[in-house]
């Protein structure tokens, strides 16, 4: 007979002192900027006008205390599994109806940029609410940071699917982008049968190239080669030496604040080109203050060395009965053309082209994503 696993699960509160806090503001304040060139924007990097602007807005005006009480508000917990430290959080839907969703987001993002979806996803529509699971990827905020080599997506998605078993939940949907894509191949791979279904924000872009491509797929790999060279060097630096970078990052919020702002800004469906006529001030803050607060900005770009080291990620999938669905984003974000997604992704039953999002849209479009989410859950319903 065997005996049930125990239980680890507590619940978090996240509660950061003064002491930290000041330390943080200090250091904003006493940020050495470096001279602008006359005439360059963001074509160098993070504008260095908008990132003074942020800087001074996150040492004086945000208040993290309102937002660490906002973040308290909702459901969070902490489950030990195989000895890793895994953050979540767990709020459950309205209706009678109630289906379990796990949202995984990438990198640079961290669990906050979900949060927007949480109060669209648990009311009830049509009769149907979801349960809503944001597990934080190990070296991502909250949840505990790697010390070891190995600790990669594929790795994830096991402790995932552990979570899901503990939380009670036999099988479940998965929304997912970037980085986050990557522990739902490994629930794909190795847990088909707890899938009820898998919606990607985009394709995979790094799938074999065939011999024989559509028109439409040269246009895309063009696209994608340019912007590998024209904007993906930080991909090559995370990959290869995350070590050298982390020590800035870790020690700098400014710095912090440039590396990230410029993926948010490059990667977004901009008005004007202003990064603040997307997202709140207050929203970027916020999830940069949770990087800042636990220090995994190392851990978390440490994770491209361990995806290019996953043999069993770069593996072709294996054939599976998981009903997939994407929603393609914008141009910015490099929208992959539908017989990409028919050539890698089997069982594929849903497919939006609205281009109405960027790279994060659930702090770009909340209410969009939702909606798409929810259509491809009444198609395989």
């Amino acid at each position: 007979m065997h005996e049930p696993k125990r239980r680890t699960t507590s619940p978090f509160t996240l509660s950061i002192s003064d002491a930290e806090l000041a330390d943080l503001r200090a250091r904003l304040k006493a940020t050495r900027f470096p001279a602008p060139v006359e005439g360059v924007g963001w074509d160098d990097g993070t504008d260095t006008a908008l990132l003074r602007r942020f800087v001074t807005h996150w040492a004086e005006r945000f208040d993290w205390r309102a937002a660490e009480q906002r973040l308290n508000a909702i459901p969070q917990f902490i489950e030990e599994i195989d000895g890793e430290r895994v953050h979540f959080v767990h709020a459950p839907g309205q209706g009678k109806t109630r289906v379990p969703i796990v949202l995984a987001n990438g990198w640079p993002s961290n669990f906050v940029e979900f949060l927007p979806l949480i109060p669209l996803l648990t009311a009830e529509q049509n009769g149907v609410s979801f349960d809503v699971i944001i597990p934080s990827m190990q070296g991502f905020g909250f949840s505990g940071r790697p010390t070891q080599k190995g600790m990669n997506m594929t790795r994830m998605g096991h402790l995932w699917a552990e979570l899901m078993t503990r939380l009670g939940y036999e099988k479940f949907l998965v929304a997912c982008s970037d980085l986050g894509s990557g522990v739902c191949f490994s629930l794909v791979r190795n847990h088909p049968g707890r899938l009820l279904g898998v919606h990607y924000l985009n394709v995979f872009s790094g799938y074999p190239r065939p011999e024989a491509p559509t028109p439409e797929e040269v246009d895309y790999f063009r696209r994608v080669d340019l912007w590998a060279f024209t904007q993906g060097a930080y991909v090559m630096l995370h990959g290869t030496k995350p070590q050298t970078l982390a020590v800035g990052l870790n020690d700098s919020p400014a710095g912090l604040a440039s590396w990230i702002l410029e993926k948010f800004h490059g990667c977004s469906l901009l008005r004007e080109g202003q990064l603040e006529s997307v997202y709140s001030l207050d929203d970027l803050c916020t999830l940069l203050s949770v990087y800042w607060f636990t220090q995994t900005i190392g851990s978390s770009v440490r994770l491209y060395k361990e995806a290019f080291a996953d043999q069993e990620l770069l593996t072709p999938m294996p054939r599976h009965d998981v009903r997939q669905g994407v929603l393609v984003p914008a141009d910015v974000d490099n929208p992959a053309p539908r017989a990409w997604g028919e050539r890698h992704l089997q069982n594929l039953v849903h497919w939006t082209e609205a281009r109405q999002v960027g790279h994060f849209p659930a702090l770009e479009a909340p209410e969009h994503y939702a909606a798409d989410i929810r259509a491809f859950h009444g198609t395989i319903r």
